[in-house]
């Protein structure tokens, strides 16, 4: 997962050096949070989320025994779906709902609701208005919904603007067939409820980026989701399989992260997170990984990390040919809360995997396993020795974790809600339900669509205008700094 990326104008250039920060060989030691966008103490992280989570379970304790309860001790779905209001009514609260080091991502919070009424992508340059890439460009905040069920086959990679909110909610979508989402130098984006399968290599070909850029693309992997140079990133309730490359590669200095309540299956190299080995930037890549389910058919890469923090935490891991959690480079694994069923092969047993690396240096990596529960023969080969290892472990804390005793409560609604939770499209439903998805209504109700505003996008009603994008701050020093540049260009 390498390669790539759009000849920028000057614009984008200054941007892009606004942003983000430069790196030398002096900078991160392994393991740091020195990354400019890293969280400077992750253990603070911990205590909030722990708040999160305590909160809720006390929620579903008091809860039992009402058969009508919302409540199930999720701390994300308990958030938006028994807030007390009908989602479909307040869809960004989906934003104030996130734990562990994405919780910060803003989406599209603030902006208008675009709604997704085409299915089709005829030119990836000149997007058509009403079409997903369409809304994905735009400058500004953007919550992006969609009209029905559909399914969207990209001719080529869906580069996806900051401050972006891929809502799937109400309606069945599927990404499939085609080129899937990259998010390159960008942050704040959501993604939430879509099934993203299938998804192959594209490129040698412009694709546009934001309503003023377009440029040349070079071959992609095929990735589900592509982060790329990317922070506060949440990918939430997604069901992915069937890809190319990899389901999720996270990579080139990516931090900020949280990877919840999805659904993994039919695949080999299922999640990526580090460039390479030597690449120091990635030592401030931190990722939360909670209360997903990994399905059947997956082999290897549940995650596959280098360098960084990654908290993997209430998870179930059902399936896996080779190892589940792999690693190089001194990564710092905390393992807290999972169940791992090994596989009936008894060479495959181990859970973990030190990648290209001898004993005499893994040995002193920080990895550890605490509340696990291992299941037909499942093992965890920790490491770490030395002073400060708790430190270490604990500053990779991100998500309180529960008991692994209630891994089945958490993980239940993994995956896609209001259909089938995988990409089968059959067995294997959430038990939630949103109702029909008919015709306009998966847009939610009052959100009828009423034509076009301004650049050309399609608003609900009740839908603020372009102007309120800069009620958020982030997006109008973005703006102010783009004129500069462009005016500089000139």
């Amino acid at each position: 997962m390498l390669r790539r990326h759009l000849c920028c104008l000057s614009t984008h250039i200054l941007l892009l050096f606004c942003s983000f920060p430069f790196f030398s060989a002096a900078l991160p030691f392994p393991n740091s949070s020195a990354h400019t966008h890293a969280h400077p103490d992750p253990d603070f992280v911990a205590r909030e989320v722990q708040r999160q989570v305590a909160y809720s379970n006390r929620r579903a304790l008091l809860a039992a025994g009402d058969k009508d309860q919302c409540i199930t001790g999720n701390p994300i779905d308990d958030c938006w779906r028994c807030s007390g209001s009908d989602w479909r009514e307040d869809r960004q609260r989906l934003a104030e709902c996130g734990i562990g080091f994405g919780r910060d991502a803003l989406g599209g919070k603030g902006g208008p609701i675009y709604v997704v009424t085409d299915p089709s992508d005829r030119d990836p340059v000149n997007p058509a208005p009403g079409t997903l890439r369409y809304g994905a460009i735009q400058d500004g905040p953007l919550w992006i919904t969609f009209a029905r069920d559909m399914t969207i086959r990209l001719n080529e990679e869906l580069l996806v603007n900051s401050f972006k909110t891929i809502d799937g909610r109400g309606a069945v979508v599927h990404i499939a067939g085609g080129a899937c989402i990259t998010l390159q130098y960008v942050s704040n984006v959501i993604i939430h409820n879509l099934h993203i399968h299938h998804c192959v290599s594209a490129g040698e070909a412009n694709v546009r980026a934001s309503p003023t850029h377009y440029g040349w693309r070079t071959r992609s992997d095929g990735d589900g989701i592509s982060i790329y140079s990317g922070r506060k990133i949440w990918v939430d309730h997604c069901a992915l399989s069937y890809c190319a490359d990899g389901l999720i590669d996270a990579i080139m200095g990516s931090t900020a992260i949280t990877i919840s309540n999805s659904y993994f299956s039919h695949h080999d190299d299922v999640m990526l997170l580090g460039h390479s080995d030597d690449y120091l930037p990635d030592s401030g890549m931190q990722v939360t990984i909670a209360f997903n389910r990994f399905g059947e058919e997956l082999v290897q890469r549940m995650p596959r990390c280098r360098r960084g923090y990654f908290h993997v935490v209430n998870n179930d891991f059902t399936s896996w040919e080779m190892y589940a959690i792999g690693g190089s480079a001194n990564p710092t694994v905390n393992s807290q809360g999972n169940r791992y069923i090994a596989p009936a092969n008894s060479n495959a047993k181990e859970v973990t995997k030190r990648v290209d690396t001898e004993e005499k240096d893994w040995s002193k990596w920080n990895w550890r396993t605490e509340g696990d529960v291992m299941a037909n023969g499942a093992f965890f080969v920790a490491s770490g020795a030395g002073a400060g290892v708790e430190a270490k472990y604990a500053m990779a804390e991100s998500v309180d974790p529960k008991s692994a005793a209630l891994i089945d409560q958490l993980t239940m609604n993994a995956g896609v809600l209001g259909g089938a939770r995988d990409n089968s499209g059959g067995a294997g439903s959430s038990s939630v339900s949103y109702g029909s998805a008919d015709g306009d209504k998966g847009a939610g109700s009052g959100e009828q669509v009423l034509g076009y505003g301004s650049f050309g996008m399609v608003f609900s009603s009740g839908a603020p205008t372009p102007l309120t994008y800069c009620i958020t701050p982030h997006f109008c020093s973005s703006f102010v700094i783009a004129l500069i540049a462009l005016r500089l260009h000139r």
